[in-house]
């Protein structure tokens, strides 16, 4: 479905940049926030935080997903907020781990940010510390929040005593940073001892009591405010693994773990079990943790089976946040005059994605994000009753040696169920207009926006799931259109009324289905990219899960366009017979070209053929033919989609603000300056007694002039930048229509044969 769906788009988007400028933008503008600073705090803890996004205009919360993390905005001397800048409070009770900061501006609920809320003290590290001699001291047991600056090494200096054990970490990939660090352990001459390059911990041990250092730096010493760390330094006990930095999920995770898995494994994997002979006695069905350690690490195991049985089996450690590729063999055991013989009987691979995805980041082969996971999902089909034996080893567990790679074997009888996984759906042009966006769920009045929904199906569960999200905003619906049975994709359409006011909502999306004759019903994960792309040949996409589904709409601007159906109704029409549905559009800016090409999905209409919607006509007959479409009775939803090329002005209203403000500036300048040159004036004239008293007034009155001047030169370029922001400039994207519903009724002969059947027996 996604790829009949994204490769239209791509076709006719194509078309229409041939017609467009070159600097042709995709999507319309969205909140993002870019940065925090500092990016976590201690639980208990009251810190200053300052932000940093791009389309943020007036700003008025910064939110947290967790309702323990509580944030108001910083007072200035004037009693009214600093820009920017909030004051953020962390319960002593809040949850420690990853947390999602958002903030509501003008065009409602940004993107997220990391932030981390941990058990250390912590402080922001703002001076330069880019040599040995400019090292800042740093005390164990503590997390320092820093920015990387370009083609620099960070230093730091901490006291260390021998016989005791430091756990060193720079969290950067984790917390949505662009930094990939480079960690070094040096002594107090900067001698390196140590390095990390691989994102893992160190685990230092000196050898003398005495004063280290700890150097930090991009692996290509890249650098800006978006190459942000933190830096942990503790003191660990002198056994176990190091403790780790919290770290935000990969997409994968949302298949992970399956429902009612105990948080805890019932057994561990017993060492050595490398050697068949030394292979490890389970009994099945079992749940057993382990580790790919160390290095070339495979474990054994050994089980008693009988003929027909068929297992499941799961393995989690990519999903659980380790670099790693699990593989599982299963083998059967014959022995014949004392001689033992292995037959293969399994191989197990990847959980393979429902939808090809992006072969490279940045070539358009698929989609950017991957509900898929390089861990083992599949089933073991017994032919003979016997003994088995299985492995599970890491395919690059060769070269790693880290005895932080854990894993989880789950070995069941067959348990029918999915989980699943959403995220907005992008637009995407050539190979250099990626566009990978992170796009939140922020509506403009009458927007419709899609998120694609994906389900990783488990132990052979093939029907329909029904899609449904509640909880949002006055003005915003939501209509699901189901993963159909066999299928893995479907969707969810989201959209705002013409006449909505602002407001915001944490949403919930859930999927239901009927398994055993019982209706189970799942979450759904949001996923989103950590940065907004624009040219992925630059920079390749990085998505992860969010931990909220804040929704917004706003009124600040209007969708550039919005179709419906010209009447608000179910529509009814009989198997294999024809509908048409005036389709109406309102224009509200400017458009490239002479039509929308557009075309419809949702269960029993993707077939249709696609059709031209002239640019600036305010409806469309679009015409179903059931009879070509093979659509069975039962109750649709229908919707209609196609790219387009809109000359978006944004926020227009700021031009008018910002004149305003100039105008206001130069009217305080010009009437400063008269009062400075007035006074200035009155010096000369001053009686002696009254002179000194009109030379403080008149070098007042020259100051304030100077401030004013300066208000107004900040108030022109104010005004030159967003009159530039606000220029129409050509942007692609996907326009959708607000869903249609229809019932399929069943001829007339069918419904009486149904009648028919389901009367009592005589």
């Amino acid at each position: 479905m996604f790829r009949k769906f994204s490769y239209l788009i791509l076709s006719s988007a194509i078309l229409l940049a041939a017609n467009s400028a070159r600097a042709q933008l995709v999507g319309f503008p969205d909140p993002h926030l870019l940065t925090t600073m500092p990016m976590g705090a201690q639980q208990g803890a009251t810190v200053e935080v300052t932000i940093t996004g791009q389309h943020l205009e007036d700003v008025t919360q910064l939110i947290f997903s967790d309702p323990k993390i509580t944030a108001k905005p910083v007072i200035g001397e004037n009693g009214k907020a600093v820009d920017n800048k909030f004051v953020v409070s962390v319960a002593k009770d809040a949850p420690v781990g990853i947390h999602d900061a958002r903030v509501i501006s003008r065009l409602g609920i940004s993107s997220p940010r990391a932030f981390t809320v941990g058990t250390m003290k912590e402080i922001a590290c703002i001076e330069s510390r880019d040599s040995k001699e400019k090292a800042a001291a740093i005390s164990v047991n503590s997390i320092t929040n820093a920015v990387m600056p370009k083609r620099a090494i960070d230093h730091y200096s901490f006291p260390a005593q021998k016989g005791k054990r430091y756990a060193i970490e720079c969290a950067a990939v984790g917390i949505d940073s662009k930094l990939t660090p480079v960690v070094i352990v040096a002594d107090a001459e900067g001698r390196d001892l140590l390095v990390n390059r691989t994102g893992g911990v160190i685990d230092f041990q000196p050898d003398a009591d005495g004063t280290y250092m700890v150097k930090v730096n991009d692996l290509t010493y890249q650098g800006s405010d978006r190459h942000f760390y933190r830096l942990a330094l503790q003191e660990v006990s002198a056994d176990g693994l190091p403790p780790r930095h919290p770290s935000t999920a990969k997409v994968s995770a949302a298949s992970w773990p399956p429902p009612g898995l105990s948080e805890e494994a019932r057994s561990q994997e017993a060492e050595p079990n490398d050697e068949a002979d030394r292979a490890q006695k389970i009994t099945l069905p079992c749940d057993i943790a382990g580790s790919f350690y160390p290095a070339a690490d495979v474990d054994t195991f050994e089980f008693m089976a009988k003929k027909d049985e068929v297992w499941w089996v799961e393995v989690a450690a990519e999903r659980m946040g380790h670099a790693t590729d699990p593989f599982v063999l299963v083998q059967g055991v014959t022995e014949k005059d004392g001689k033992k013989t292995l037959v293969d009987v399994a191989e197990l691979y990847d959980i393979a994605s429902p939808l090809k995805v992006s072969s490279n980041g940045y070539s358009y082969d698929g989609p950017p994000y991957d509900i898929g996971s390089p861990d083992v999902l599949g089933k073991v089909e017994i032919k003979e009753d016997g003994v088995y034996r299985l492995q599970v080893r890491d395919l690059f567990g060769g070269t790693r040696n880290e005895p932080a790679n854990e894993y989880r074997l789950v070995v069941r009888k067959e348990q029918p169920d999915f989980a699943i996984a959403a995220w907005a759906v992008h637009m995407t042009l050539r190979n250099g207009d990626r566009a990978a966006f992170s796009k939140p769920l922020a509506l403009r009045t009458g927007d419709a926006t899609v998120l694609e929904v994906l389900a990783i199906r488990r132990d052979g569960f093939a029907g329909d799931i029904d899609l449904k999200m509640e909880d949002l905003p006055r003005g915003v619906q939501a209509t699901g259109l189901k993963i159909p049975a066999g299928k893995s994709v479907g969707h969810i359409v989201i959209t705002a009324d013409a006449n909505a006011k602002p407001d915001f909502a944490l949403a919930s999306i859930t999927g239901s289905a009927k398994i055993d004759g019982k209706v189970v019903t799942r979450p759904c994960r949001l996923a989103t990219m950590e940065w907004p792309v624009k040219d992925a040949k630059q920079e390749i996409p990085a998505p992860r899960l969010v931990n909220s589904m804040p929704v917004s709409v706003s009124d600040s601007e209007a969708a550039p366009l919005s179709f419906f159906a010209a009447e608000e109704k179910v529509w009814e029409v009989t198997e294999g017979e024809k509908l048409t549905i005036p389709l109406k559009a309102v224009w509200r800016e400017d458009f490239t070209g002479t039509s929308i090409k557009m075309k419809a999905y949702g269960v029993g209409f993707d077939r249709l053929a696609p059709f031209e919607f002239p640019l600036k006509a305010e409806s469309y007959d679009v015409e179903l033919n059931l009879a070509t479409l093979k659509t069975q009775p039962g109750e649709y939803d229908l919707v209609f989609y196609g790219g387009g090329v809109a000359k978006f002005r944004y926020h227009p209203k700021g031009v008018a603000r910002a004149t305003a403000a100039k105008t206001k500036a130069e009217s305080e300048a010009a009437a400063a300056a008269e009062s400075a040159k007035k006074l200035t004036a009155e010096v000369t004239k001053a009686a002696p007694e009254k002179k000194a008293e009109a030379e403080a007034a008149a070098k007042a009155a020259t100051e304030k002039q100077k401030l004013a001047d300066a208000a107004k030169a900040e108030a022109e370029k104010h005004l030159a930048a967003v009159t530039k922001e606000a220029a129409p400039k050509d942007r692609v994207d996907i326009h959708v229509s607000k869903p249609i519903r229809l019932v399929v009724k069943p001829k007339a002969e069918e419904a009486e044969k149904a009648v028919a059947q389901a009367a009592p027996k005589k």
